[in-house]
């Protein structure tokens, strides 16, 4: 049978030899990674994000819009129970007037997220109300001045990603639109709007 010599590479032997039969010889067995299987695995890795970040950004901005709807509704709820209870019969001129509490009260009118300022940003939308002031509105339980309150309000959901085209509004008719574009300068303190679908859901 044939037989090779392996010769020992240790230096603190001495250099020797023993036969060794041709079929044991060791094999050397490939460890790690190649150039073309990273490239590979990384092109792999873009395909999947190619195809799942446009639906990741379709489903964040739903998440969005539906927080949107669900702004317009608080604040159209909040408004109807400000005018019943505090500001008889007329309607807060401003965000900030529903996050003030009535005197005696802690609670206010909307949530803190939306009435710590008259411009807010939530899930991607910016948040904006007003009244026009009517000159015979009285003073209202929380705070506002004689004249300061309107006879309606406004309210608009305007998103802040430039692909996003849902726009939303309300006002004291208590009915929530959406368009391609802004209803912050076109919604009427009540009644529908020149513009706009109304939301059923």
């Amino acid at each position: 049978m044939t037989q090779r010599l392996l010769l020992s590479c240790d230096p603190a032997q001495p250099l020797q030899s023993r036969p060794v039969r041709a079929d044991q010889l060791p094999i050397r067995k490939a460890q790690g990674f190649a150039l073309i299987d990273l490239i590979f695995v990384c092109g792999v890795i873009g395909v999947l994000c190619s195809i799942a970040l446009p639906r990741f950004l379709l489903a964040k901005q739903s998440a969005g819009s539906s927080s949107a709807i669900g702004s317009m509704r608080v604040i159209g709820s909040a408004q109807l129970t400000y005018a019943l209870t505090c500001g008889s019969g007329f309607y807060a001129p401003k965000l900030t007037t529903l996050g003030t509490a009535p005197a005696g009260s802690n609670q206010p009118f909307i949530s803190p997220g939306l009435g710590v300022a008259d411009t807010v940003t939530k899930s991607g939308y910016t948040i904006t109300m007003t009244a026009l002031p009517f000159a015979g509105a009285p003073g209202s339980c929380n705070g506002v001045a004689v004249g300061a309150a309107g006879q309606g309000f406004s309210a608009a959901a305007d998103p802040l990603e430039m692909g996003n085209m849902r726009f939303f509004g309300t006002n004291a008719s208590n009915v929530i639109y959406e368009h391609i574009a802004s209803l912050s300068a076109s919604m009427p303190e009540s009644g529908p709007p020149p513009v706009g679908t109304i939301i059923t859901h």
